[in-house]
């Protein structure tokens, strides 16, 4: 029994460090080297701009986002708006209504006689954007003023083709979400200075019109995979913390996991689909992929592995006592989720990202992952 516990220990501190090494020489090389900003070659510029913005069903808040639209500061004649749209709501009389008497910006309106999911319209969007540089955003966000400047300036860049920009504020007040967008602009920012980040953000994304592709019409990871196909092309693909843009997001554990676990099901079957970039493409195949591999589809399985046999150990030894580790979890998912942790909400909120993960996992694995999202009232709540 005693050599049973023993090598039970030794697998769970094996898995946990096995687990931690790869995220501690990551954040030590950003503590040490402390990259800022964007590493773009950034210069004034006033490309013209196609703003696309799907929308399904948004008669509540889609006003709101044109008059955050109409009143960027950038020259309103160099702009387009493209909204595609499939609602069955009174969405697209709204936006006909918004820009009946405007000059500028332009309208393009697609209308969608099905819903057929968001990779397929934006697809169409970006076929239909004219403009030098092309702007995706989503209704529920709110983009700061100067959005599109400091995206132009970064695009300037001959060998930048993409750009992405940083949650400032989670609307709806949510501490874990916010914690995470805290880590995530660290290893962001050090991912753009090595070579090009992965992950794009979908309340703001910049891109070079010449750059863009068709991306897969069941992806659901749009932003993301347009981005991985840019590099993937020869452009780099940046973070800016200048850009910056404000989305709704809940805090409550159940009510993430919806939000959460679809956004992890689309990187992780988007990184197994473009397995053949591993140890190419410079640093980011090299460094960046093999990061991103770890924390999404390695590290959720290792930390689930060792809670299960940290807990068989503490039942051999301990009894019934044995269940302090799960029990243990169990508070630390509790007070986290409800925003009590003060300075280990960041810890939390990286936890939290490794549970949708794994669930995401498993229901890829289970054939689920569709490309057709659901409008969730109450973040809509929020934006209003």
């Amino acid at each position: 029994m005693r050599r049973l516990v023993r090598g039970l220990a030794g697998s769970v501190a094996a898995l946990v460090s096995l687990t931690g090494l790869p995220y501690a020489v990551y954040l030590l090389l950003a503590k040490v080297w402390n990259p800022q900003g964007s590493p773009a070659q950034k210069r004034p510029a006033e490309p013209t701009v196609s703003i696309v913005l799907p929308t399904y069903n948004e008669e509540r808040i889609v006003e709101n986002k044109l008059r955050d639209i109409v009143s960027l500061d950038y020259p309103m004649n160099k702009v387009e708006v493209v909204v595609v749209d499939s609602s069955d709501d009174d969405t697209r009389e709204i936006v006909r209504s918004f820009f009946v008497d405007r000059q500028a910006p332009e309208l393009t309106l697609l209308e969608e006689d099905e819903r057929r999911g968001l990779a397929p319209a934006l697809n169409d969007a970006y076929a239909a954007a004219s403009n030098e540089m092309v702007v995706k955003t989503d209704c529920d966000s709110r983009v700061a003023v100067d959005a599109l400047r400091e995206a132009a300036a970064n695009l300037a860049d001959p060998d930048v083709g993409a750009v992405t920009g940083r949650n400032v504020d989670v609307l709806g007040g949510s501490d874990v979400e916010e914690g995470y967008r805290d880590v995530q602009a660290t290893i962001q920012t050090l991912e753009s200075h090595l070579d090009s980040t992965l992950i794009f953000h979908g309340p703001f994304s910049a891109f070079e019109n010449e750059e863009t592709v068709p991306i897969d019409p069941d992806s659901i990871a749009d932003d993301t995979e347009l981005a991985l196909k840019i590099r993937k092309n020869g452009k780099r693909v940046v973070f800016d913390p200048d850009i910056r843009y404000k989305e709704a997001s809940h805090s409550q554990f159940g009510k993430r996991r919806t939000q959460k676990d679809r956004r992890a099901m689309g990187l992780i079957r988007l990184l197994l689909r473009n397995r053949d970039m591993l140890g190419r493409y410079g640093l980011y195949g090299g460094v960046v992929l093999p990061f991103n591999w770890w924390f999404m589809l390695v590290s959720p399985w290792l930390l689930a592995a060792s809670l299960g046999l940290a807990t068989v150990g503490g039942l051999l030894v301990a009894g019934p006592f044995g269940l302090v580790v799960p029990t243990g979890a169990g508070l630390f998912t509790f007070l986290g989720s409800r925003d009590r942790l003060g300075s280990l909400q960041s810890v939390y909120a990286v936890f939290d990202t490794q549970v949708s993960l794994l669930f995401a996992a498993v229901k890829l694995w289970r054939g689920e992952g569709s490309a057709v999202w659901d409008v969730d009232e109450e973040l809509r709540d929020v934006y209003e």
